[in-house]
């Protein structure tokens, strides 16, 4: 707050008495000081919540408020994220689409291209074996499996079973 709009909120004695060189003059600029750091940042605290603009070190917490925090789960606090940040990023700004479409063959394999950013994978629903699923993820999806395993967990349907397969590589 700059300090002519502190000034400004003084009673009117006090108003006449804030000259430059005075005391209350000085106790002003002083105040205008403390105050600029957290102006500076309430003017850009929009950046917070907005995942493409947050600082590295909240996106995770960002991911946990949009309800994906199957994502980020981690035995340990100080262990690595499972993904990069750009890609939690990336799970954020679509959080809502991904929330419409949760339980559907089509939530969960753009969950899983949003996540991995990898494209590829099919989704099938055995005529045989109802309420199952089986994910076929691309052979260079298989060093994230541990990560594309909760997000299958997450995103299927509750009543289904499910079964992850790795396709193999065409020659």
């Amino acid at each position: 707050m700059r300090r002519s709009a502190i000034e400004r909120l003084l009673p009117a004695a006090y108003q006449r008495a804030c000259v430059p060189g005075s005391v209350l003059w000085a106790l002003l600029e002083v105040m205008e000081e403390l105050h600029a750091p957290d102006e500076a940042i309430l003017a850009e605290v929009d950046a917070l919540f907005d995942p493409y603009r947050a600082p590295d070190r909240l996106v995770a917490q960002l991911t946990r408020w949009v309800a994906m925090d199957h994502v980020v789960a981690s035995p340990r606090p100080d262990a690595p994220l499972p993904l990069p940040v750009g890609r939690l990023r990336d799970l954020v700004a679509n959080a809502a689409l991904l929330a419409r479409w949760r339980g559907t063959p089509y939530g969960m394999r753009r969950a899983l291209e949003l996540a991995t950013g990898l494209s590829g994978f099919a989704i099938d629903e055995p005529a045989d074996r109802p309420f199952h699923v089986v994910v076929r993820l691309p052979a260079v999806a298989a060093g994230q499996l541990a990560v594309i395993t909760r997000i299958v967990e997450a995103e299927k349907p509750a009543s289904a079973t499910v079964e992850i397969v790795v396709t193999k590589e065409s020659p």
